[in-house]
């Protein structure tokens, strides 16, 4: 069994998919892993110390590639239509890919890996089921993402975060605003709240309320009997006049607000516009907003993917891929979650699909020449 580990290439992506650590590992459980040369470097992890833990370190991606049985990658593969970067022509016909596929926004690469003979696996598709948690990438990069938007936030805000009582006078708390509950937006609450800030948050799903004030945050509640969670946990849009209420109390609460971090997503659909034009003109000049929602289009209107915008005095922050800016414990983490994955899928020195598992069933988008993810159809 032959295992590949490849550097990233993608613009902003400073992971890695493996450390020493899961190389270990992975060479305990009888695998050959190849390491391409470099694909630490980003987060400090040297050629030798992959060499080290067992791995063999190969001169490019075609070489990583060729004859891999098992691909691990944090980002999804190049295509054919991307250009000379493509890395699926170095994979052989069989090969497994696993990665953070991002496949409801790019469905087209489905297909690609179905005519090329792939077998690619959609990290992020994996169900969150107890059994599944340790190898949940979005769970572990969320709560990294959610902690470095708030030192986003506190690195151009010209304020402090915490009460200071000084023999000048007294230093204000910073009043900290968090849209959307979730993994990320719960990091990212208890964060400022460990750096003294004021913190209240809003989330559509009522289940949300418990967790946001068990960490000391104030929970801000919208009118209205409808629901906004799925069977499966996660937000769902909700009605015209649900989002009119929730636009009204939001734009109230933005007044007061110092630094807002908004977070919110709908899988597969555009990030709701949570935060207007209007709205940041009625904000404090010197606000801050993070928008970690900016790669799916955005919370807040203004926001510009990988820059810091300047829109009636307020700081928008739309930094792409918030994990690989605190990229050493995101691979970390991440290692640790493919390690995991892998660890279901091989048994007895051999890679096994058992596509009745839930865990296989639901990630797995494509197999021996065949689409069998149930969110698509093969033609």
């Amino acid at each position: 069994m032959k295992i590949a580990i490849a550097k990233e290439r993608r613009p902003f992506e400073n992971r890695v998919a493996a450390t020493p650590e899961t190389v270990k590992k992975f060479v305990s459980m009888g695998a050959e892993v190849f390491v391409e040369r470099g694909a630490g470097e980003s987060v400090n992890i040297s050629d030798k110390e992959y060499e080290v833990a067992g791995a063999k370190i190969t001169k490019d991606a075609a070489a990583t590639f060729e004859s891999a049985d098992l691909i691990l990658k944090v980002q999804r593969p190049f295509l054919p239509k991307e250009g000379k970067d493509n890395e699926i022509q170095h994979m052989k016909k069989g090969a497994i890919v696993c990665a953070h596929m991002n496949v409801l926004n790019s469905p087209e690469q489905v297909k690609v890996y179905r005519d090329h003979g792939i077998t690619a696996v959609a990290l992020e598709l994996i169900p969150r089921i107890t059994r599944a948690q340790s190898m949940d990438i979005l769970s572990s990069q969320s709560n990294l993402a959610g902690y470095r938007a708030v030192i986003e936030a506190a690195s151009v805000y010209d304020r402090g975060f915490a009460m200071m009582m000084t023999a000048a006078g007294t230093v204000a708390p910073a009043k900290v605003l968090v849209l959307g509950a979730g993994v990320a937006g719960l990091q990212a609450i208890a964060s400022a709240r460990r750096m003294g800030a004021v913190v209240s948050a809003f989330d559509v799903r009522a289940a949300a309320k418990e967790q946001v004030e068990s960490l000391g945050a104030k929970f801000i509640e919208v009118d209205s009997e409808e629901k906004g969670d799925t069977s499966s946990g996660y937000a769902k849009e909700m009605s015209t006049d649900y989002q009119k209420r929730q636009s009204a109390k939001i734009a109230e609460t933005l007044e007061k607000s110092d630094i807002v971090i908004t977070t919110a997503l709908i899988p597969g659909k555009p990030a709701p516009k949570l935060i207007t034009a209007d709205m940041l003109k009625r904000m404090k000049p010197g606000s801050v907003i993070v928008d970690m929602a900016v790669e799916n289009g955005g919370n807040c209107e203004g926001s510009v993917p990988g820059e810091v915008a300047e829109v009636s005095g307020v700081k928008i922050i739309g930094h792409l891929n918030l994990p690989a800016r605190i990229a050493k414990d995101a691979s970390g983490l991440f290692a640790k979650n493919v390690f995991n994955f892998v660890s279901l899928i091989v048994k007895d020195k051999a890679i096994s699909l058992n596509f009745e598992d839930e865990i296989i069933h639901n990630s797995v988008l494509t197999h021996d020449g065949k689409i069998t993810s149930p969110l698509f159809k093969d033609e």
